[in-house]
């Protein structure tokens, strides 16, 4: 009686992991996956000043504003003001923003775990707002939804994003570059991401 109560138990467990594996599944990023059914319910922050914040009573941007029925390059990284991200992920598409309008691209849009007024603040130092949509995603939200967030703990920086670049039209990502350590700076650039549409 008991081994047939075990197993009743664990085929009734089956289901649930079965779904719970469906689920995750469909919530991480990968190329096909609609980034805006992924992140339900989840809004960006416009990179912007406080003042800009104040009067726009602190508004969010739905995803689906950013990217439904639009071309739209998008990339993460760790953090504003940090090495690589500031040395090499940014200048990679502000200094190809004519090739991505060129190929049709209706917006470039960096996103990273920050306050929007931490990412106006580096945009502007980076010369930078004109060409790219910066975006805060403050309480890491949008990249854990993904499942491209990252526990930065050890670099004094806390949870935050991968560094990735992705290409979505209408919505659904055709392209997704992953780098394996975000130190790296291999696969996530504007010159590779220019090459794969």
């Amino acid at each position: 009686m008991a081994s047939a109560l075990m197993r009743a138990r664990r085929s009734a467990a089956l289901p649930s992991a079965a779904v719970m594996a469906l689920r995750r599944a469909f919530a991480a990023a990968s190329v096909g996956c609609d980034i805006v059914s992924a992140a339900p319910g989840v809004a960006l922050q416009k990179a912007r000043s406080w003042d800009e914040g104040v009067s726009s009573k602190f508004s969010t941007t739905p995803l689906k504003d950013i990217f439904l029925g639009k071309q739209v390059v998008v990339f993460g990284l760790p953090g504003a003001f940090t090495g690589v991200c500031s040395a090499q992920h940014v200048p990679s598409y502000k200094n190809n923003i004519d090739k991505f309008k060129a190929k049709g691209i209706d917006s470039v849009i960096c996103v990273a775990v920050n306050d929007p007024y931490v990412l106006n603040g580096w945009a502007e130092n980076l010369q930078a707002k004109e060409a790219i949509d910066f975006y805060g995603d403050f309480d890491g939200s949008f990249h854990k939804s993904l499942e491209l967030d990252l526990d930065l703990s050890a670099a004094l920086l806390g949870h935050r994003s991968q560094r990735w670049s992705a290409y979505v039209v209408d919505g659904k990502i055709k392209v997704l570059n992953v780098e394996k350590v975000p130190s790296e700076f291999k696969v996530s650039g504007g010159e590779v991401i220019l090459g794969q549409f």
